[in-house]
């Protein structure tokens, strides 16, 4: 049916998801249990690194490796303007800088030309890979070295992305990843770190729970423990573990259904006039295609409003990745005194720009219906 709502994402849940969960469950082993690590240890040999240290979520992740990490009052980290405010959110909770780089215009990721150009110590530089596709991991990794900063990959819309023969999150120091219930798969909330430093690993499971020294403690308090770190509770339930372990092996099918849906998308939007769609492929980036994002002419000339209207009418759900710079949000703005005209490339995605669904929750067919209703759409609007 034709008129059946096509939403911008829904979760793909089979029968071993609710079996796993009811395996949980009647287990009474709600956390610290086995499902976690056995997660871990999926999603590590997946992604191709040796350690993965779930979490409560993607934000989490960033978060507590800062933390970890040292970072800090008087540290500057570099963050794209365009990215979802988690990035500098988690900058400023560890009391640190974050330090804005407009984006690329031909791939809505941290531009590496205006990196190389930045003044200025870097603690950290934090990419994020825009919609999936891969920032340019080799220039920004000769940044890192000359400044003798960390890389800390902000990974939420990039499973299985690829950087030449390494995927996302294996570049880096580190990566971190969202399992929110519309990304390439779930565990109803969460977040993965990834790493191939086995003493970051170590200290960020003693971290996500508290500092817990179960060792230490058992010397002078058999069964009890001591604390001899700063810790928080970023812990992963065993029921949001179970299910994203038993989302793993649909993954192939997954991603197959994106790819498939943004070809089918890709060859109808990507032909009218006026309107930028990113490649899925720049040099040796290959894009986990989360999404589609169509943006708009520069000039206004088109109105998002009236397209964005124009899909609900037609039963299509869409979204806008992100909907401002996020020095342009009133916190950092009014904090560190940015102001509009200072991330020009950023400016115009925030405004110009409509996601659209691509998601294994689509047929082919309904990746071209979303491409026709969006031609429909923009061509009132015009």
């Amino acid at each position: 049916m034709t008129n059946t709502p096509i939403p911008f994402g829904k979760p793909q849940l089979d029968a071993d998801a609710f079996d796993a969960v009811r395996a949980v469950l009647e287990s009474g082993m709600l956390v610290h249990g086995t499902v976690t690590p056995a997660f871990e240890k999926a999603f590590a040999e997946r992604i191709g690194v040796a350690e993965a240290v779930a979490v409560s979520s993607c934000t989490a992740g960033l978060h507590l490796t800062l933390f970890t990490r040292g970072i800090g009052p008087g540290d500057r980290v570099a963050v794209p303007a365009m990215t979802h405010v988690a990035t500098a959110h988690s900058v400023e909770l560890v009391g640190a800088e974050p330090v804005f780089i407009d984006v690329d215009p031909a791939t809505g990721n941290m531009d590496p030309a205006a990196l190389e150009a930045l003044d200025g110590p870097l603690a950290a530089i934090m990419p994020v890979h825009y919609l999936g596709l891969p920032c340019d991991m080799d220039r920004i990794m000769a940044v890192a070295k000359s400044k003798e900063a960390f890389v800390l990959e902000d990974c939420a819309l990039a499973v299985d992305a690829t950087w030449g023969n390494r995927k996302a999150g294996t570049i880096g120091l580190a990566g971190s990843f969202s399992f929110y219930p519309v990304k390439h798969m779930t565990s109803i909330e969460g977040g993965m770190v990834t790493t191939n430093d086995p003493v970051l690993a170590n200290d960020l499971r003693r971290r996500r729970a508290f500092g817990y020294n179960r060792a230490l403690g058992e010397r002078t308090k058999p069964g009890l423990y001591d604390v001899d770190i700063l810790g928080m509770n970023y812990r992963m339930s065993e029921v949001e573990a179970a299910v994203g372990l038993a989302q793993i092996p649909h993954l192939d099918n997954f991603m197959a259904d994106r790819s498939r849906n943004d070809a089918a998308l890709r060859a109808i939007v990507g032909k009218i006039e006026g309107v930028t769609v990113f490649p899925d492929k720049v040099g040796p980036a290959t894009s986990s295609h989360y999404c589609l994002n169509a943006v708009l002419p520069r000039d206004g000339s088109i109105s998002r409003d009236r397209v964005v209207e124009g899909l609900k009418q037609r039963q299509i759900g869409s979204s806008v990745h992100y909907p401002g710079p996020v020095p342009l949000f009133t916190y950092y703005s009014q904090k560190y005194g940015y102001k509009s005209g200072q991330f020009p490339v950023a400016e115009w995605l925030a405004d110009q720009t409509i996601s659209l669904p691509v998601g294994p929750h689509l047929s082919e067919s309904d990746a071209q219906r979303v491409g026709n209703a969006f031609q429909e759409a923009y061509n009132e609007a015009s």
